[in-house]
């Protein structure tokens, strides 16, 4: 399936580019989110008319997500979990622990934005978790997880 994406997307290319997805990631994950259209003439045709407009979108938001990861990269957060004596957590840590705890902190950030290529965290410690905050923009925060008292 081809598609036309609208935005950029990491590992598949730019705003404009047409570029052949398998036709289920197209229909159920590109279309329906509004990061792509199907390439047809007249889809290309209005994206030559569209594509000032959207590259101003695009732009302005590099722009929030990076100023959003000047904020990010030097924020800590604490998050108190119950722990055996061995420092094992009753259950983990997980991707919306880690947003709401930012959120606390007064710093915008959707779960979808942390990134744990482990899986969630499930001991007691210090974590530096990285963010995909935009195509082109990663941050970094620490998370320290603590045993509550």
């Amino acid at each position: 399936m081809e598609v036309i994406l609208l935005e950029k997307i990491r590992r598949l290319g730019d705003l404009g580019d047409k570029v052949r997805v398998k036709p289920g990631f197209g229909r159920n994950y590109l279309i329906p989110q509004g990061k792509a259209v199907p390439a047809t003439a007249e889809n290309v045709a209005q994206l030559e008319t569209k594509r000032v407009e959207l590259e101003k979108t695009q732009a302005e938001g590099l722009a929030a997500a990076k100023a959003r990861a000047e904020k990010l990269n030097f924020l800590s957060v604490t998050i108190r979990r119950k722990a055996g004596s061995e420092g094992k957590l009753y259950g983990s840590v997980g991707t919306s622990d880690i947003a709401e705890a930012a959120v606390e902190a007064g710093v915008e950030l959707a779960k979808h934005e942390v990134k744990l290529p482990n899986g969630p965290y499930r001991v007691v410690g210090e974590y530096e978790v990285d963010l995909n905050l935009h195509a082109d923009v990663d941050a970094r925060i620490k998370v320290s997880i603590v045993p509550e008292e």
